[in-house]
C-alpha cells in the first residue's frame, strides 16, 4: 500500500476513542494552568486555607474578635518585615539580620520617644534612618565588596544582636518609665488605632504591599532586581547597575524593618530584650513559603503575603494552644526546611513537568490530498510557469509580503523589522522606510495611503506617509476562557472592508511566532479572526477554532471574509454583512498544500500562495496524536516531522471556490517558498519569509492599468 493510501485509510482505522479523547477532553487545560504565573500563587494560598481551617477546628475562638485583632496587628508588622525581604530575595540576596536590626529600631524608637523627648513624627525618621543605615551597610559588604550574603547577614546580625543585648543591659529598666510623651495620640493610635475596623499597622502594610508591588512589577528598578536576581552576568551584560541594585534592595529591607519596628514600639513599648529574636527564622520561612525563589529573579509580593499569613497563622495557632517550649521554633525549622525542598524540586521540575503536558495533540482527519503530478489532469498539476518571474530587491531579508500605494510605491517588511520602500514605477530605488520593531508580515494600503501592517509578536500598526508608527490593535476581546486570549501573539494578515474596519488574523492565541511548528503538531484549532474598528478604536474577535489562521482577504462583493487555515489545508469563509451575516463555512476544503497570504486579482477572481505542500507521512501522522505528543517528548525539535514546507505556487480562484489557475516555480527556481502574491498593473509579485527576493512576473491578458488601491477605494481625487 502506498503512503499516500495509508494516509487517507489511517483516520477510519483509528480507534473512537482516541478521536473523542483527543477530540473533546480538554487536557490541553492542564498544561495552561501550569504555564499561569499564579499557579506559585496557588500553593501558599491553599496552605493558608488549610492552616485556616487546622487551627478552626484545634482552637474554636481562633476566629473569635479579639483573637483576630491581635493577629490583625502583629500580621502588619510581620508583612513590612516580609516585603524587605522579599525585594532582597529576588535580587538574589538574604538577610539574616532583620530580627537584630528590628530589635535595635525598637529600643531606639522607645529612646527617642520616652528619653529624649523628641516628637514621635519626628522619632518615626531617625528610626527609619537606622534600619537604612545598617541596610546600606549590609548593602555595601554584599552589593559592592561581593561578599557572601548569608554569611555577611549572619555576623550582622551577631553584631547588631550584641549591641541590643548591651545597650539592654544598661538602659532598659527606665526606658519607658515616663509616659508623657510627645505626640501621644499618634503614638497610641500606631498602637492601637484603626481604620474602619482594621488596625492602622495592617492598613500601612497594605498600601506598602500595594506599592511595593508597582514598584516591582512596573517600575525600571523593580525590574532590575528581578534581572539581576535571574542572573548577574547577565544584567551587567545589559547596562544594568548590579552592585547598585544589590545594595538598595538591603537599604529598602533595613528601612521596612525599622518601620515594623516603631509599629511594634507603639504596640507593647516593651524594652525586653529578646524583641526580634527569632524573627528572621518565621520571615524568611513565610517567604519561601509563598514560593520567592531562593534562586533569586522569581517572586512577587503576593506570594510574600500569603505566605507570610500563613506563617503568622500557624505561629500564633500554636502559642493559643500552648505548645510547649521551643515546639514553635521546631514546627517553623521544619516548614522552612519543606518549603526549601519544595522550591528546589518545583523549581527544577516545572518546566519538565509543563514541557510534557503543554503541547496537546488531537485527532486530525485531512481530506484526500489532490494530485499534483504533470499530465494528471488535475487543477494543481505541476508546470513551471513561475520560471520567467525576474528578482526584484536581491538581498531582501525575507520579504514575507508587499503591496503598493497610491502612489505606485511598493512597501514590503524583512525579518529585521524594517518596512523597506520601492520607488515606482520601476522599483530600482529603495529605501529603509520605517522600522517597526517586530517581524512585519501581512501589508495593506488604507484609503488615506497609508501602510497598515501585522507586525508578529506586536499587533496591527499603521504607518503613516510621515513615517509615523501608530499601534492600532494589540489586543482583543477576552473569552471566557482559561487561557488569557486577549494579547494578540502573532498578527499575521490582514485585510481592509470598504468601511474601513480592519480583518486581521491570529494564527495561534497558545504559541509564539517562533513555535509555528508546534501549533502544526497539536493540530488544534488555535486561530482567530479580529476585526478592529477604526470608529471606537475597539477589536473584537468575529472567528475562532481556525487551524492557524493566516491569509485573508475581503471579497469583492464586501458581504464576506476569505481566511486561510494553514495547516488545515483550506479556506474558510465569514459572512461579514447580508442575510448571510455571522455564518461560517469551508470555502474551499482540499488543497494540495498550505495556504497562506490572499488577494484580490484584476479579473475579479483571487489569488492565494501555498507556503508548502501537504506530504503523506505528515498528513499520516495528523491521525495518530499519541505518536505525535511522544515525538515532542522524546525527540530534539529539529528532529521532528514537520510539514513540507519548502515547495510553494501560486493559486488562483473565482468566487465559487473553482480553482482556474496554478503556477509552479521550476525545481530548481528561486521561490522555494512562497507566502504572498500581489496584483499590479500587469505584474505579479511574489514574497516568501524565507526568500531573498521578491518575484516580478509578467501576466498575460491582465488588466496592465489595474491596481490595487483603485480596486478598493477608487481614483484619488
Amino acid at each position: 500500500m502506498s503512503a499516500s493510501s495509508l494516509a487517507n485509510n489511517a483516520p477510519a482505522k483509528a480507534s473512537l476513542l482516541t478521536r473523542l479523547r483527543s477530540r473533546y477532553v480538554p487536557d490541553h487545560l492542564f498544561g495552561e494552568v501550569l504555564a499561569k504565573p499564579w499557579i506559585d500563587t496557588s500553593i501558599p494560598g491553599l496552605l493558608l486555607i488549610l492552616v485556616l481551617l487546622l487551627f478552626q477546628v484545634a482552637t474554636p475562638d481562633f476566629f473569635g474578635a479579639g483573637s483576630l485583632a491581635i493577629l490583625a496587628r502583629v500580621l502588619g508588622e510581620y508583612i513590612l518585615l516580609a516585603i524587605g525581604q522579599t525585594i532582597v530575595v529576588i535580587g538574589g540576596g538574604i538577610d539574616l539580620s532583620v530580627g537584630s536590626v528590628f530589635g535595635l529600631c525598637n529600643f531606639l524608637a522607645l529612646a527617642l520617644i520616652f528619653q529624649a523627648k523628641i516628637h514621635v513624627l519626628l522619632a518615626l525618621p531617625i528610626t527609619l534612618l537606622l534600619g537604612a543605615a545598617i541596610g546600606a551597610l549590609n548593602g555595601v559588604l554584599v552589593g559592592y565588596l561581593r561578599l557572601r550574603a548569608f554569611l555577611t547577614t549572619l555576623v550582622t546580625l551577631i553584631i547588631v544582636r550584641a549591641g541590643v543585648d548591651l545597650w539592654g543591659m544598661i538602659a532598659s529598666a527606665g526606658l519607658v518609665s515616663d509616659t508623657d510623651i510627645n505626640g501621644s495620640d499618634i503614638f497610641d493610635f500606631l498602637g492601637d488605632g484603626s481604620v474602619l475596623g482594621v488596625p492602622s499597622s495592617l492598613v500601612v502594610a497594605g498600601v506598602v504591599a500595594i506599592c511595593a508591588h508597582v514598584f516591582l512589577s512596573r517600575m525600571r528598578l523593580g525590574w532590575h532586581i528581578f534581572a539581576v536576581g535571574g542572573s548577574r552576568r547577565s544584567a551587567f551584560n545589559a547596562g544594568i547597575h548590579v552592585r547598585r541594585t544589590v545594595f538598595l534592595t538591603y537599604v529598602i529591607s533595613g528601612t521596612l524593618t525599622a518601620f515594623a519596628a516603631f509599629f511594634y514600639a507603639a504596640r507593647l513599648t516593651s524594652a525586653a530584650l529578646s524583641s526580634g529574636v527569632g524573627m528572621e527564622l518565621v520571615v524568611i520561612a513565610g517567604t519561601v513559603l509563598g514560593g520567592i525563589s531562593l534562586g533569586g529573579g522569581r517572586g512577587s509580593v503576593a506570594k510574600a503575603l500569603l505566605g507570610t499569613t500563613a506563617i503568622v497563622c500557624i505561629n500564633n495557632g500554636m502559642l493559643r494552644m500552648n505548645l510547649a517550649v521551643g515546639g514553635s521554633s521546631i514546627v517553623l525549622g521544619f516548614i522552612l526546611l519543606f518549603a526549601v525542598i519544595f522550591d528546589i524540586r518545583w523549581n527544577k521540575n516545572r518546566h519538565k513537568l509543563l514541557s510534557r503536558s503543554y503541547i496537546s495533540t488531537i485527532w486530525v482527519q485531512m481530506p484526500p490530498c489532490p494530485s499534483i503530478e504533470p499530465g494528471s489532469g488535475s487543477p494543481y498539476a505541476r508546470n513551471e510557469k513561475l520560471r520567467g518571474a525576474k528578482p526584484l530587491g536581491i538581498g531582501l531579508d525575507g520579504p514575507e509580503d508587499m503591496v503598493i500605494d497610491d502612489e505606485g510605491n511598493l512597501f514590503t517588511g524583512t525579518r529585521v523589522g524594517d518596512v523597506v520602500k520601492f520607488f515606482g514605477p520601476d522599483f530600482t530605488r529603495q529605501e529603509v522606510f520605517a522600522h517597526t520593531g517586530g517581524r512585519p508580515l501581512g501589508l495593506q494600503v488604507d484609503k488615506d495611503g497609508s501602510i497598515v501592517v501585522c507586525v508578529a509578536g506586536m499587533g496591527l500598526y499603521r504607518v503613516t506617509k510621515n513615517r509615523q508608527i501608530l499601534p492600532l490593535s494589540v489586543q482583543t476581546n477576552r473569552s471566557f476562557s482559561i487561557i488569557d486570549d486577549s494579547r494578540v501573539r502573532y498578527a499575521d494578515d490582514l485585510d481592509i472592508a470598504p468601511d474601513g474596519k480592519i480583518y486581521y488574523s491570529d494564527p495561534t492565541k497558545r504559541y509564539e511566532a517562533s513555535e509555528w511548528l508546534t501549533d502544526a503538531l497539536e493540530g488544534r484549532g488555535n486561530g482567530r479572526l479580529i476585526c478592529y474598528d477604526p470608529s471606537d478604536g475597539k477589536s473584537r474577535t468575529v472567528m475562532t477554532d481556525l487551524v492557524f489562521a493566516n491569509g485573508v482577504c475581503v471579497m469583492w462583493d464586501a458581504q464576506s471574509v476569505l481566511v486561510a487555515e494553514t495547516w488545515a489545508a483550506r479556506i474558510s469563509r465569514l459572512w461579514i454583512a447580508g442575510p448571510q451575516k455571522g455564518k461560517r463555512e469551508v470555502f474551499i476544503a482540499d488543497l494540495p498544500g498550505y495556504p497562506d497570504n490572499i488577494n484580490r486579482s484584476s479579473d475579479g477572481n483571487y489569488w492565494v500562495a501555498l507556503v508548502g505542500m501537504r506530504s503523506p507521512a505528515f498528513d499520516l501522522s495528523l491521525s495518530m496524536p499519541d505518536f505525535r505528543k511522544r515525538m515532542t517528548r522524546r525527540i530534539a525539535p529539529d528532529n521532528w516531522l514537520l510539514p513540507n514546507m519548502f515547495t510553494g505556487s501560486l493559486i488562483k480562484f473565482d468566487a465559487n471556490g473553482k480553482i482556474l489557475d496554478t503556477l509552479w516555480d521550476a525545481p530548481d527556481g528561486s521561490h522555494p517558498q512562497i507566502t504572498s502574491v500581489r496584483e499590479h498593473k500587469g505584474k505579479l509579485f511574489i514574497g516568501g519569509i524565507h526568500n531573498d527576493r521578491i518575484g516580478v512576473l509578467d501576466l498575460k491578458d491582465a488588466d496592465p492599468n489595474w491596481s490595487g488601491y483603485e480596486a478598493y477605494w477608487g481614483k484619488k481625487s
